[in-house]
């Protein structure tokens, strides 16, 4: 097995909202807002190399957006795409052979799909079975007015109708050492991935932690639809992440790939040591 991160780019989103209750004079400090009060936010995706298999965690915003969805969530391509980052490792789209889907907001499965010439929008990973849970999928098609804006039927629903979906229910192994875990909190069916890497137990955690600067347990997302649940699951996970010396990997954190988790003295989680996948060998 080989492990990959893949930027895709970058975006922004409302630093108070990433923060839930948590005050301004707090968490300004921890990543400093721009002057329409976002935060930088990564999109970054994990790549995984089996013998048999090449599979890729979430994939970013992708590129169907319009100039006004660009400027309210200031997308940055410059940089990183998901296109690049593959070549740069010597991949494309075509070799994917598998996409979990941690969940369907825009900004993890935005890039499952790409328009064409013709403006048909297509699966963007022709090769690849896409894998989302069941109770998910049924949410994404029937969302509660809170959550509506975070999806868009033209990044998920051609692939089904390419019959490319597969539908997950419970936690399960997806390929050896690729463990798929439930969480409820943030939206219904969310999929965090575990990988048994050489002694390395690796968690992306998709957006139960999305940032390093989210592990305390009060750091909750004023977008998740159950706050208490997520509470509750952090309170489960945390522990364990500690215990068993997990790294973490940070799909939204700008500045950190990796870090572990610490009880202090006083009984209170933070960030650990902070490193690159590259670092795990």
């Amino acid at each position: 097995m080989q492990l990959y991160a893949v930027e895709t780019g970058r975006f922004a989103l409302d630093g108070g909202a990433m923060f839930g209750v948590v005050p301004w004079t707090i968490w300004h400090k921890l990543i400093p807002p721009d002057s329409l009060n976002r935060i930088p936010m990564a999109l970054r995706c994990l790549l995984i190399q089996t013998d048999n298999h090449l599979l890729l965690v979430d994939n970013g915003i992708g590129h169907k957006y319009n100039e006004k969805f660009a400027g309210i969530y200031g997308i940055d391509h410059e940089t990183h795409t998901l296109d690049k980052s593959l070549a740069q490792l010597g991949f494309s789209r075509s070799d994917v052979t598998d996409v979990i889907l941690t969940h369907l907001h825009f900004d993890h499965a935005g890039g499952s799909t790409v328009r064409d010439a013709e403006g048909k929008v297509r699966p963007a990973f022709p090769n690849a079975r896409y894998h989302i849970q069941k109770s998910h999928w049924e949410w994404a098609h029937n969302p509660n007015p809170r959550e509506r804006a975070s999806f868009f039927p033209e990044n998920y629903d051609p692939i089904a109708e390419a019959g490319q979906l597969v539908l997950l229910e419970g936690e399960t192994e997806v390929v050896p050492g690729v463990f798929i875990r439930v969480v409820n909190g943030h939206t219904e069916g969310q999929q965090l991935v575990e990988v048994h890497y050489k002694s390395y137990k690796i968690l992306y955690a998709a957006d139960l932690f999305p940032t390093s600067a989210h592990i305390p347990l009060p750091y909750v997302m004023a977008y998740d639809v159950r706050p208490l649940v997520t509470f509750e699951e952090r309170q489960q996970y945390l522990p364990w992440i500690v215990r068993e010396q997990v790294v973490l990997f940070y799909e939204h954190d700008a500045a950190v790939e990796c870090s572990t988790v610490r009880l202090t003295p006083e009984g209170r989680y933070e960030r650990g040591e902070t490193f690159p996948l590259s670092q795990l060998g």
